[in-house]
Parts: C-alpha cells; sequence; structure tokens
C-alpha cells in the first residue's frame, strides 16, 4: 500500500481564504473508492493502492478547476514501501516505539 501526502492549492481565486476549496475536496474524497484519507491542518493524507490513490489526486485537481480556481497547483510526495505492509500509523507507531 502506497501512502501519500497531497496539497492543493487554489490560485486566481480572489480570496486568500481556502477552507471552501478544502471542504469540496474533502467531499470529492469520499466519493473515492479503495483509498483512506486524513486531512490536516495543511495537507491530506491518502492511503491505498497506488492506482487509486493517483486516480483520488486527479479527482482532486479537477474538482478544484470546477470550484472556480483559475489556475492549480498540486504538490505530491508518495511513499510506495514494497518490502513489507505499511500505513501512517504503522509508521507513526515505528517512531513512537523509538522514543
Amino acid at each position: 500500500m502506497a501512502i501519500a501526502e497531497v496539497t492543493i492549492i487554489p490560485i486566481g481565486t480572489g480570496s486568500t481564504s481556502l477552507s471552501t476549496y478544502v471542504a469540496q475536496m474533502q467531499r470529492v474524497l469520499q466519493k473515492q473508492e479503495g483509498v483512506e484519507y486524513q486531512l490536516t491542518s495543511m495537507s491530506t493524507i491518502i492511503e491505498g493502492p497506488l492506482d487509486r490513490i493517483l486516480a483520488a489526486i486527479t479527482a482532486l485537481h479537477e474538482a478544484t478547476f470546477e470550484a472556480g480556481a483559475g489556475r492549480v497547483s498540486t504538490s505530491i510526495k508518495i511513499d510506495d514501501r514494497r518490502d513489507k505492509p505499511s500505513s501512517s500509523e504503522q509508521k507513526l507507531r515505528s517512531v513512537r516505539e523509538k522514543l
């Protein structure tokens, strides 16, 4: 399972507030099958098979245009570990065990 951190920035919105766009993106994620997600204060974490994650990111990117953004900047970090099962929780647990 892969883990992606995604930050989508709508540009040309006429406002510095982005919470309406973030809320809409969370609604889009609710409709995505085969992924789990977690909103953070700075980005969204998406977990699942890589193809499903990429499909979800594409849907988020497009939804931002549909919500009225004139330009969209999307940043993605992907951790795709295949030697053993991985998740955000497992990664955090591993660090906590070492503290």
